[in-house]
């Protein structure tokens, strides 16, 4: 059975690394997520992590607004090109055809998502990106379907796993209702994301309502523990084993729940969980655990996302480069073995202006894309 450590991992069984073909290499990858803020998204730093290892890849971002920050970006986490895509909801038919019409620029290959509203996406689309020739690499659906926030909390009851009460409410009534069986304060949230802590009756119409606007019915409220954060991110093998991790205690953290400073920890206990759960689930991929722990408790476990987190460049620059492990596998080629992060090392997010020209916001808003450096020439695809 494989182990983890915390602050980072490598499987006992996983291979030597032997290097990506230069075929494979050739090929286009595509990363989502490109903003950077106060509620960052992880594609900078899964960009970054990748260059780190691979610097001559050609890597573009698929944005949903010409203003995401990393699209002027500078040094590792600038894109080579910048293509905008319809957002979500949009649906998976709208995704395949801009898809389509970016292979005509692009010898897309491989893409990877890296916002929790776009994996269902990916994954229905995954058969018809194969049958194109670009690699994705997705969870089962269920794995997915089972670490969705509504079903989180049945999934760790059915497995052991401490997680905070949480319940599924359709309607105003069964908010009001379960808010006042668990006792305030009480957290809202969205199916996806957004999250409210509300600490009495008079709050809770606006905090659900400010929630179901955007995201919809249902929503969920759940008992809230005090404690300090921890996160665990890593890369599943689909067997039930983490290929390599890093766990870090957060040290502060926005208004959005999102770590701005964190530090490597070595926790035996979180460990173990942690193993439980992705043997559990049998992930395949990235993953993020975000846990609670509440002094004299067992960790908590609050959610699992179905990606990296935006602090994923953090690990990357002390050796443990996971987005660039997951790029070897999307490539065919084995899996370069990860030492494990040393415990007390720590970042610190920081914002900083970034200086452009107003040319390439206005050709990526009146033209959909926008080309930092030309790719090579190739034979365009077929459908």
């Amino acid at each position: 059975m494989n182990q983890i450590r915390s602050g980072g991992h490598s499987s006992a069984g996983v291979q030597q690394g032997t290097a990506p073909s230069q075929a494979g290499l050739a090929r286009t990858l595509a990363v989502t997520g490109m903003h950077r803020g106060e509620n960052p998204q992880p594609g900078p730093s899964v960009l970054a992590s990748i260059r780190r290892r691979f610097p001559d890849q050609r890597i573009i971002g698929l944005s949903y607004d010409p203003l995401e920050s990393s699209l002027y970006g500078q040094l590792y986490d600038q894109p080579d090109a910048a293509y905008l895509i319809p957002f979500p909801g949009a649906g998976i038919e709208a995704l395949l055809q801009r898809i389509d019409e970016i292979r005509v620029r692009e010898d897309l290959g491989y893409i990877i998502p890296c916002l929790d509203s776009e994996i269902e996406n990916y994954t229905r689309l995954e058969p018809a990106l194969r049958e194109r020739g670009i690699r994705v690499l997705m969870p089962s659906v269920t794995s997915f379907d089972n670490r969705h926030k509504a079903n989180l909390y049945a999934f760790c009851c059915e497995h052991d796993i401490p997680s905070p009460v949480t319940r599924i409410a359709h309607s105003p009534w069964e908010v009001e209702q379960l808010a006042a069986e668990m006792g305030y304060p009480v957290f809202i949230k969205g199916r996806l994301y957004h999250a409210h802590m509300v600490h009495s009756p008079q709050g809770l119409a606006s905090a659900y309502e400010d929630i179901v606007k955007t995201w919809g019915w249902p929503i969920m409220v759940q008992e809230t523990l005090v404690g300090e954060e921890y996160d665990v991110t890593g890369v599943g093998d689909g067997e039930g084993g983490i290929t390599a991790s890093c766990s870090i205690r957060k040290l502060l953290r926005t208004s959005n729940g999102k770590g701005f400073a964190g530090i490597v920890v070595e926790d035996p206990a979180l460990d173990e969980l942690s193993a439980h759960v992705i043997r559990a689930l049998r992930w395949d991929g990235p993953f993020e655990l975000e846990f609670i722990k509440v002094p004299g408790r067992p960790h908590s476990l609050m959610e699992i996302n179905p990606r990296f987190p935006a602090w994923i460049d953090f690990p990357s620059q002390v050796g443990c480069n996971m987005p660039a492990l997951l790029f070897e596998r999307l490539v065919g080629a084995a899996v370069t073995p990860l030492p494990p992060c040393c415990v007390g090392q720590m970042f610190v997010r920081h914002s900083l202006d970034l200086v452009g020209d107003f040319a390439d916001f206005a050709a990526m808003a009146s033209t959909g894309e926008h080309i930092f450096k030309p790719a090579s020439r190739f034979t365009v695809p077929q459908k």
